[in-house]
């Protein structure tokens, strides 16, 4: 599984994966905010994803992330998700990887995530917790499906 840089020939296969995880994540596909905010992530190169077989822009994608670095050292993610016949196969461990290989220390990375009230967000909370990522007592505000959310950080030094 390669990580690469997203291209503007990866939206439509962006937006089907975006499909896979409304339920979770909420409303998206139809979200003009979220296309242009992953539109904008793609050509300021903070858009990476994993394509079906190494394939060439365009190719189905078995997963994305979407980074911030505007407030260099303090990094987020804003966005993180794997199809669902990648998961379990090491694409959003290979995603973390390459992220975290970006961002210079020492550092502060953060991530809202799913709370423990939605048990479809275990994978992603658990993900973060393996990649030494610990959660935060901070609130944070429901996400737009009702569902719990929880803030995470992780200090690279």
């Amino acid at each position: 599984m390669k990580v690469v840089n997203a291209a503007k020939e990866d939206i439509k296969q962006w937006l089907i994966l975006a499909v896979e995880v409304e339920e979770l994540f909420g409303p998206m596909v139809n979200d003009p905010l979220f296309v242009r905010t992953l539109e904008r992530n793609i050509c300021e190169g903070r858009a990476f994803c994993i394509r079906e077989n190494d394939g060439v822009p365009g190719e189905p994608l078995l997963g994305g992330i979407l980074i911030s670095t505007r407030n260099a050292p303090s990094y987020k993610i804003g966005w993180l998700a794997v199809s669902e016949k990648a998961r379990n196969q090491g694409a959003a461990s290979a995603l973390m990887r390459h992220v975290l290989e970006l961002f210079q220390s020492p550092a502060e990375v953060s991530v809202v995530t799913f709370g423990e009230d939605l048990e479809g967000g275990l994978p992603a909370r658990k993900l973060y917790e393996k990649f030494g990522f610990v959660p935060q007592e901070d609130p944070v505000p429901r996400g737009p499906e009702g569902g719990g959310r929880q803030l995470y950080i992780l200090m690279l030094d």
